[in-house]
This record gives C-alpha cells, sequence and structure tokens, in this order.
C-alpha cells in the first residue's frame, strides 16, 4: 500500500462516458485529511500513519484525546485512523487531499456493512425454505440440529438466526472514474459498503489490474 485517505460516502449518482454508456458510482468526499501521528518500530514495533478526517468541537473530546492533538498542535479531528504505507514520506500536520487519486486507478475501499437487525436463515445466510403447503410445518426454520442422544448438542459454527449486518467489509479493485479536484470528491465505479455518511478507507489496490 503506498498511498491511503479517509473519506465519507455522499451517495450513488450514475454519469456518462464519451460513448454514451452509464456508468452507476459511489460519490466519497475523499479528505481533506491531516496526519495526526507517525508510527515508527522503535517507539510503537510498527510503522504507520494516522490521519485524521473532519473537524471537531473541544468540548466533544475527552482530555486524554484533546491532549493528542495539542501535543502535535493539530486541529481536532473527529475520525481516526491508522494505514500501513510502504514508504511514508509525511510529516505531523501535512493535509492530504483527493488528488493523490486519479482517474482510471483500481481501489479497495473497507466500510461498515448496513445494519439488518435480527434475521432469520434465509435471508442472513441464504438457505432455502420448506414446502409451503398447509401440512408441511416447515417454512422458514434453520433445518436440522442435528441427532439426539449422540452428540447431543448444537455444533459451534451452525448457521441460525441473529443479527446480520454491521461487520467490516471490504471491496477490492474498484476503478476510479472521475476526481474533483475542487471539491474533493472522487467518483468510484459500483457501490461501497455503508450508509450514506459512512466513514471509508480508500487505499491503492493490492491486486490492481493496472
Amino acid at each position: 500500500m503506498k498511498k491511503a485517505i479517509l473519506g465519507k460516502k455522499i451517495g450513488m449518482t450514475q454519469i456518462f462516458d464519451e460513448k454514451g454508456k452509464v456508468i452507476p458510482v459511489t460519490a466519497i468526499e475523499a479528505g481533506p485529511c491531516t496526519v495526526v501521528q507517525i508510527k515508527t518500530k522503535d517507539v510503537d514495533g510498527y510503522e504507520a500513519v494516522k490521519l485524521g478526517f473532519g473537524d471537531v468541537k473541544e468540548n466533544k473530546l475527552t482530555k486524554p484525546k484533546m491532549g493528542e492533538f495539542k501535543k502535535v498542535k493539530v486541529t481536532p479531528k473527529k475520525h481516526l485512523r491508522e494505514f500501513r504505507l510502504e514508504e511514508i514520506s509525511y510529516n505531523v500536520g501535512d493535509e492530504i487531499k483527493a488528488d493523490i487519486f486519479t482517474a482510471g486507478e483500481s481501489v479497495d475501499i473497507t466500510g461498515t456493512s448496513k445494519g439488518k437487525g435480527f434475521q432469520g436463515v434465509i435471508k442472513r445466510h441464504g438457505q432455502s425454505r420448506g414446502p409451503m403447503g398447509h401440512g408441511s410445518m416447515y417454512h422458514r426454520r434453520p433445518g436440522s440440529m442435528g441427532s439426539t442422544s449422540t452428540p447431543g448438542r448444537v455444533f459451534k459454527g451452525k448457521r441460525l438466526p441473529g443479527h446480520m449486518g454491521v461487520e467490516t467489509v471490504t471491496i477490492q479493485n474498484l476503478e476510479v472514474v472521475r476526481v474533483d479536484l475542487d471539491k474533493n470528491v472522487i467518483l468510484v465505479k459500483g457501490s461501497v459498503p455503508g450508509n450514506k455518511g459512512a466513514i471509508l478507507k480508500i487505499r491503492d489496490s493490492v491486486k490492481s489490474k493496472n
């Protein structure tokens, strides 16, 4: 990973290419991000850069968190994320904007998926339903729980109803279609995880097609 940035999902729309073909895209407000901390192997045991995105009022932060920003003399940021880059050429206080990406590049985007609440096995795991006739009595249930006396328990990992969504999801090799430098917005082909306003980690693709 050579470059990365934090962004906020604005929503989905569509644009037209030179041939008039419709391209579904996701608009992402990418930065500006501020370098809050540079982690080194000598001090922290690994090398990484911590980026901050989105301003926040001082009274919204705890004293330890506020002290972290005052120590490096950086404007308090609402969202903080770390990135392990191959080469760290930044200094604390540097600003990173959407211009680090160009149209045609491939990126990997990580976000938190939408919450679906408590769901059954058909929606949660894609299982098939049973017969829907009145006499079947087994329509949308999870299936066999195993034998009775031996082993006499449900094996760990059995696919059952439960909470669905709110998981970290990474989508790889998404194409950057357009970059608006004035508004710090990038348009990425396809969909990305999360609701509108979700915070996303955007980095150059590890399996780039280019």
